[in-house]
């Protein structure tokens, strides 16, 4: 028989099953038996080195899959790639990492074969599709994402549809999502979320997996707060956005719009382009979006576009030539645009049969009333254009309401003699750069709307107002007058931009900022302390017999209230401090911006000590002291700069310590406050200084004081006064950083709430600090 250590192996064993065959059987099957257990060490040991060579994957998901698939008339599907910048930048993009890519495959189906067999095609070349109804897809893409987040995000107010059964097929629709990428994906893969069908996506997947690193970029304009704050549940979709660690831009306009939104919204602060939550900071930043500079440079140059601008300048005639390019839709600025071309035929005849617009519309949504109402607009126009001033052998408008395939639009860039890229309002607009990218010895010239986010790299574009029908009229003048060299001078330099900024290094880029701050994000979560942590200094406390603990107030003992006045602890707080004092090898401080004489009242008949305005004064031995020879007298221009930002700031407050003046602006409007914040402290730099005082920035506070004393001077008063075995400080602000940094070496340094770099441990939470705390000398 089989002892029992051998026996927990063969249970264990991969080949349990013919291996509990033969436990009751003859010795002469033990050489069986070891055989197959050398083949199990042999299957740990493939397991580990597998582990340990882990591929990396890059998930990314986006609304649709790069390829389309169809069904011929044989009922085959077939599999090809689609066009798209977004397509061809992470297509190309340098990586180890193994690319999936999970979407919608574009093609309707209920029949479960069907989609087998569509998965089984699309998993060959790693795509993963989400089937969704043709239900889902009228509320969920054509309802909520385009009827309510594409005219929002493009300033488009009047346009917004917002229904509830949108929002209920949006969540619907990205939990499909979300329950596609589960199974794929570990914690050392990246995930990729893409645009805004997508905004719940990185929080649903967030809480599945806590550490997975995800991304997520928004390639449409992201709208300024006072539109934004109309989107009714507006929360959810934030929160769904903070589940990414990086959330990507076109623009910094883009960008400050969504801080300002986060900021008013949910409340949340940040510090330059970071977001602090409790367990993690997220990212904001701008990646500008460009196009594979090559493909389009050297396509112009094919025998087979070089025949096709032979025909169209053989169709066209050869004037000039201006081109526009467009998706039909309302923030494209089409008709806008015709305005402006007609305006310039009117006031400039000795352009008349000299010059032509060639205008190339895509169809789009086009069964949407809204849609197909705009079709009709430009038809009329167009028409009305034409028939009143083209001539013989000359059309003024050249109208394509059809797509191009890669060649034949080539071919129209390289010919057009100026691009007119004038939407309302745009993520990017990639046509503007890759109308620049296909010239060589013809100069184009491109007349860019300001509000495409092209606009901010592409500055040698002659920018215009879209708005404006006489800007464009003037500009197309401008561009019909310009010469040569100018031209020339002006296309190299945009050249020479886009050539470097192209779409594989703006993948590349975000790829490469989303692992870095992965890392960040790891050393960050060190810090918070976990049972074992907790367990850890409780064995450090309890083996010292002499200890010095230091707590800071507000925000740490005591939750951030609306009144000052109403912070005062509570029962089970007062309770744990009585516990502490008890303890004879303990000696505890709380070390607080407050005056004193709240600080006495609060803790009255309790035996600790208090140090009270930052260290200003302290208490030992029941009394008080002041670590101030002498008293600040307040200056009356500081007080009246002060009282002028309280009147311009709202709900903002002044207090006056006995040696410090504070001013509050916890209650106040967060943007107008920090305004006001920087404009308070530009104010007081020079009479500060000439009064030898200092300026101190804390949390929804600014105070003037004396430079001589700071909590961290408090804490060095009393190590230079006993030796102690065990210390520790516990504090949420920025002030508390001074407490930290006095320390000594082995001492225990805990930061309440955002990350800093000065403190040793977090506690993500004010309300984990007291049972902290109780744990530790329970």
């Amino acid at each position: 028989m089989f002892n029992h250590s051998v026996y927990w192996i063969v249970i264990y064993s991969p080949s349990f099953i013919i291996l509990q065959s033969l436990v009751n059987v003859k010795p002469s099957f033990f050489l069986i038996f070891y055989s197959l257990s050398a083949l199990y060490l042999l299957d740990i040991k493939h397991r580990l080195q597998t582990k340990y060579k882990y591929t990396m994957k890059l998930i990314i998901l986006s609304n649709r899959l790069p390829v389309k698939i169809e069904k011929d008339e044989n009922g085959e599907f077939t599999v090809s790639p689609s066009e798209g910048g977004l397509a061809t930048g992470l297509g190309s993009l340098e990586t180890e990492a193994e690319k999936i890519w999970i979407g919608w495959p574009g093609i309707f189906t209920d029949d479960e074969d069907e989609k087998k067999e569509i998965t089984e095609h699309l998993n060959k070349h790693n795509f993963y599709p989400v089937f969704l109804s043709e239900e889902q897809i009228e509320l969920y893409y054509e309802g909520y994402s385009n009827s309510t987040m594409w005219p929002l995000c493009h300033y488009f107010y009047s346009y917004i549809d917002y229904r509830a059964e949108y929002w209920t097929a949006y969540q619907e629709v990205n939990k499909l999502f979300a329950e596609a990428a589960f199974p794929l994906f570990n914690d050392e893969d990246i995930i990729w979320v893409q645009d805004y069908q997508l905004m719940l996506l990185p929080a649903l997947i967030r809480e599945q997996n806590k550490v997975v690193s995800i991304g997520y970029f928004h390639h449409i304009p992201f709208p300024s707060y006072e539109l934004f704050r109309v989107l009714p549940k507006r929360e959810a979709v934030l929160n769904g956005l903070l589940g990414a660690d990086l959330i990507g831009f076109h623009t910094h306009d883009y960008m400050r719009h969504f801080i300002s939104a986060i900021y008013r919204v949910l409340q949340l602060e940040s510090s330059l382009d970071e977001i602090q939550l409790s367990d993690r900071v997220v990212h904001v930043d701008t990646f500008p979006m460009g196009i594979n500079y090559e493909h389009y440079h050297d396509a112009a140059l094919k025998p087979e576009v070089q025949e096709k601008v032979t025909e169209l300048r053989k169709n066209m005639g050869n004037y000039p030539i201006i081109l526009s390019v467009d998706r039909l839709d309302y923030s494209k600025g089409i008709l806008h645009r015709l305005i402006g071309f007609s305006q310039f035929l009117e006031n400039h005849p000795e352009y008349l049969s000299k010059v032509s617009l060639v205008m190339i519309v895509v169809p789009s949504r086009d069964q949407v009333d809204m849609y197909a109402d705009l079709k009709v607009k430009i038809d009329e126009m167009i028409g009305n254009i034409n028939g009143q001033y083209s001539d013989l052998g000359w059309t003024p408008v050249h109208y394509f309401y059809r797509s191009f395939d890669f060649d034949e639009l080539i071919a129209m860039y390289h010919t057009a003699d100026i691009a007119l890229v004038s939407p309302l309002r745009d993520g990017m607009n990639l046509v503007a750069k890759e109308y620049i990218a296909t010239k060589h010895s013809n100069p184009g010239v491109l007349i860019l709307s300001e509000m495409a986010g092209a606009a901010i790299e592409l500055t040698d574009a002659i920018i215009i107002n879209p708005n404006d029908t006489e800007e464009i009229e003037n500009s197309i003048y401008e561009a019909l007058t310009m010469d040569e060299d100018e031209k020339m001078r002006r296309l190299k330099r945009m050249q020479k931009r886009i050539s470097t900024q192209t779409v594989k290094k703006w993948a590349g880029d975000f790829v490469g900022e989303l692992e870095s701050i992965k890392n960040q994000n790891v050393n960050i979560n060190k810090k918070i302390i976990t049972q074992n942590k907790l367990s850890f200094i409780k064995k450090d406390y309890e083996k010292a017999n002499s200890r010095l603990i230091f707590l800071d107030y507000d925000g740490t003992l005591s939750a951030f209230v609306k009144n000052p006045e109403d912070a005062k602890p509570t029962e089970r707080t007062l309770e744990l401090i009585k516990n502490l004092v008890s303890d004879s090898k303990n000696k505890v401080v709380i070390n607080s911006g407050r005056n004193h004489d709240i600080l006495d009242k609060w803790f009255e008949g309790i035996d600790l000590d208090l140090a009270a305005e930052h260290g200003a004064f302290y208490k030992s031995d029941g009394k008080w002291i002041q670590n101030m020879k002498q008293k600040p007298v307040w200056d009356d221009e500081i007080l009246d700069i002060i009282q002028r930002t309280i009147d311009k700031t709202p709900r903002s407050e002044l207090e006056i310590k006995q040696t410090a003046l504070v001013w509050h602006y916890r209650n106040s409007d967060i943007w107008l406050a920090e305004m006001r914040e920087k404009q308070l402290v530009n104010e007081l730099m020079g009479p500060v200084a000439r009064h030898n005082l200092q300026i101190m920035r804390g949390n929804k506070i600014v105070e003037i004081k004396s430079p001589d004393y700071n909590k961290g001077s408090e804490v060095k008063r009393l190590l230079k006064m006993d030796t102690y075995e065990f210390v520790m400080a516990i504090g949420d602000d920025t002030t508390d950083d001074d407490m930290f940094r006095a320390l000594p070496e082995h001492g225990i340094s805990i930061k309440v709430g955002d990350f800093s770099a000065a403190a040793q441990y977090r506690l993500p939470w004010q309300d984990e600090v007291v049972p902290f705390l109780e744990g530790l000398i329970k």
